[in-house]
């Protein structure tokens, strides 16, 4: 027997068989006449050369035989139903199976456990494999196939990518407690360009937009290779930083060491979108996947209005 000659349908109609142990109930469950399924199962075990029942007036049992032809037939249906689920996904049904998601990694340690909730009961047959990386590293994993949608701050380069904005999150200044910035009116981006602006290294998102939002040097400051180390460096009195709002904590510094402060209206931020390939099938699913994320923006960013992909 080829596989030209086996049939999806065929399979169900044994497995109903062996769930019902009744040729009647299962044509029923089948929705087909009782002598349609019966002949399409003798048709089936012919074409396989075992006998899959064990058939009287009283009962049907499965034979030795027949006991391992329906544990894989159930194996078969099962992963033809997922094969349907990944074809709704380039419908635009709600995404299922695995997705490779990595953020950059100023938001993903804040960010993922406020939506994953929320996320897991809104798409509960996704399977998310999450990372982190910077920019850079995450452009070249989407392009290559490696990740499969990615959460980063706007811009970064289109050429084959969709992009679908989120939220505007704005940056607070972080100082020593001590310092004359920990107090005073609204304040401004450009009062904190001097030598004591600490930075991320080199290669981070964060620290270019920083740099830009200060009107700074590039060589300006020292410099960290995290979010949490520029927090200690602040805590140590070795210069003020900027933080992303989703990074800044809820209440003032239980030690007593640092001081948040939030910028005037105009002050600096970030845009943070979600992005994937433009020739992902799972385009529509994506955009669903990215107003998901806007309808759960954060408190203290602004979500964006325009939700419109753009490849």
């Amino acid at each position: 027997m080829n596989l030209a000659g086996l049939s999806l349908r065929d399979l169900e109609y044994v497995v109903a068989v062996a769930d019902e142990g009744h040729f009647g109930r299962a044509a029923e469950r089948c929705n087909v006449s009782q002598p349609t399924l019966s002949v399409q199962v003798r048709k089936l075990e012919t074409a396989l050369g075992l006998t899959l029942f064990e058939r009287s007036n009283r009962r049907v049992l499965l034979t030795e035989a027949g006991q391992a032809i329906v544990r894989q037939a159930r194996v078969v249906l099962s992963e033809a139903q997922r094969l349907l689920a990944f074809a709704s996904e380039g419908r635009g049904s709600p995404l299922t199976g695995r997705l490779v998601l990595a953020a950059i990694q100023t938001l993903g340690p804040y960010f993922f456990p406020l939506v994953l909730r929320p996320l897991r009961e809104q798409y509960p047959l996704l399977m998310l494999s999450l990372s982190e990386s910077r920019t850079a590293e995450i452009v070249e994993g989407l392009r290559d196939g490696r990740i499969d949608a990615a959460l980063i701050s706007l811009p970064l380069p289109l050429h084959g990518l969709a992009v679908s904005p989120l939220f505007v999150e704005p940056f607070w200044l972080a100082c020593p407690a001590e310092h004359a910035l920990a107090r005073g009116g609204a304040l401004s981006a450009t009062e904190i360009a001097g030598p004591d602006l600490l930075l991320l290294d080199e290669g981070n998102c964060l620290r270019d937009q920083a740099i830009a939002a200060c009107g700074a040097g590039s060589s300006v400051g020292r410099h960290a290779t995290s979010l949490e180390t520029l927090r200690s460096m602040v805590a140590a009195g070795a210069g003020y930083t900027l933080l992303p709002a989703l990074a800044v904590p809820s209440g003032p510094d239980p030690t007593g060491l640092t001081v948040t402060r939030a910028f005037d209206v105009d002050g600096p931020g970030r845009t943070i979108a979600l992005v994937w390939r433009a020739s992902d099938p799972r385009a529509a699913g994506l955009a669903n996947l990215a107003a998901f994320f806007r309808a759960h923006a954060p408190p203290g960013t602004a979500a964006c209005r325009d939700g419109d992909a753009v490849a």
